[in-house]
């Protein structure tokens, strides 16, 4: 039986206006940068979309002007690693998405732009380990199920007692 395969073969077009343009077309895939704005014509986003879904890298602003959030998507959805911040630009998390969903470990930071706490998700819930740290130090640990806390430390040396670190990577 012979497998028969079809390519999607980009058409190019070249437009000669007061110089050298290139548009690039994958046979019915249009994709567009895209720009939003606040009602006072602050930009509140922008990035890439294909047949009108974000695709590709976005980056999101407060009203002031300064950056909220930025990451990727695909088809839509979040995906990739994702950075968030304040209004005053001090990072507040980030972390890992798939299909739209929290993956792996997300670290969340204070004011001050340092670790606060970090936390294993799988599906967009808390599932393994979650570490708060206080001056750069773990003070506490818990461990999640499925959403569910299932244990909880209360200082480094008791978690090391009863945990392998190789557990955390």
């Amino acid at each position: 039986m012979a497998l028969h395969l079809k390519k999607t073969i980009p058409l190019l077009v070249l437009l000669t206006v007061g110089g050298f343009f290139l548009m690039a077309y994958t046979k019915g895939e249009e994709k567009h940068y895209e720009r939003t704005y606040y009602e006072d014509g602050t930009l509140a986003s922008e990035g890439w979309k294909r047949f009108n879904v974000k695709t590709d890298y976005w980056i999101f602003y407060h009203p002031n002007g300064k950056v909220s959030r930025q990451g990727y998507y695909a088809y839509g959805k979040k995906e990739k690693y994702w950075f968030y911040y304040d209004e005053h630009r001090v990072r507040t998390k980030e972390g890992r998405y798939a299909n739209d969903l929290e993956e792996g470990w997300w670290l969340f930071y204070d004011r001050k732009g340092k670790i606060h706490h970090k936390c294993q998700r799988k599906q967009g819930v808390k599932n393994g380990y979650c570490l708060n740290y206080t001056d750069g130090k773990m003070t506490a640990a818990e461990q999640y199920k499925k959403g569910e806390k299932i244990m909880e430390w209360h200082n480094f040396e008791a978690f090391t007692k009863a945990n392998s670190l190789s557990d955390l990577k």
